[in-house]
């Protein structure tokens, strides 16, 4: 069994020896794919970092998923067991306020939107003092048309190309925001990942991924923003086929009048509700 491992941000405990490579692993497509990468391909040690979001239906999902994939890591690569960290995780509900990421999350918004979770990421970082944690942005994804003419590329554990927000760029909302992180997946959409998966054999793992926040019955909704955009990213084969239909009609009729109602409740100073 894998160790789900969770920790206080009251703790203030030091970190684990040799944490390696340092990785939010949410379960998804995306973070799953470069966990695969960091052990399977480079072999290198992997300290993976989840946060608890209590509005977020599917964390209970999440975690199971996580642990089904560890066991099955551990499993087929038996080297992984070295390399791979208990899984550290952390209450969002746990997290300080911070004006300053308060205030670049709205500038941010005013000409792209992006999920809350971008105001909660950066302030664990900050009260953790954690740097360079990889998260996973990659081609399609809206952070990443928001950050590609802000990064620089550089050399990850001498092993392998990753991205980092350019400190050229310091004072800018995007900034403040992104400093923490580093972004691995930069380059590349989900579909040259699912390439990449199946030429090394990482398929089996992959399927068993999630992606889903609002899970009907165990299985993806079709409606919640990670299912909407896994069938606009070219895995739709990922979604129930009925779920497919009932996001064509969501996607078609309801989810065009979102950008116009998101800047109604900018005006009425209600920006902080979550899509």
């Amino acid at each position: 069994m894998t160790s789900l491992h969770h920790v206080s941000l009251l703790e203030r405990a030091s970190p684990v020896v040799d944490e390696g490579v340092r990785l939010l692993w949410t379960s998804g497509w995306d973070s799953t794919f470069q966990l695969l990468r960091l052990l399977l391909k480079h072999r290198l040690v992997v300290t993976p970092y989840y946060l608890e979001d209590p509005t977020r239906p599917s964390t209970a999902t999440e975690l199971q998923s996580l642990q089904r994939i560890t066991e099955a890591l551990h499993a087929r690569h038996p080297h992984t067991r070295d390399l791979l960290r208990p899984l550290r995780r952390f209450r969002v509900a746990e997290l300080d306020h911070d004006a300053d990421i308060a205030d670049a999350l709205r500038r941010v918004r005013r000409h792209m939107y992006i999920g809350s979770q971008y105001a909660w990421l950066p302030q664990f970082c900050i009260q953790h003092g954690i740097d360079g944690i990889e998260l996973s942005v990659h081609v399609d994804d809206k952070v990443q048309a928001l950050l590609s003419s802000k990064v620089e590329a550089f050399e990850q554990a001498g092993t392998y190309r990753s991205f980092r927000l350019s400190v050229r760029h310091a004072g800018t909302p995007e900034y403040t925001l992104f400093r923490h992180f580093s972004f691995p997946l930069f380059p590349i959409d989900k579909r040259a990942m699912q390439d990449e998966a199946a030429r090394e054999g990482w398929s089996a793992l992959m399927d068993m991924t999630w992606f889903c926040h609002r899970p009907l019955r165990g299985r993806p909704c079709g409606a919640c923003a990670p299912c909407v955009y896994t069938i606009e990213e070219g895995l739709a084969w990922r979604v129930p086929r009925t779920r497919r239909a009932l996001s064509f009609v969501y996607r078609t009729l309801a989810l065009p009048l979102k950008p116009p109602l998101r800047s109604a409740l900018a005006t009425l100073g209600l920006r902080g509700a979550r899509s």
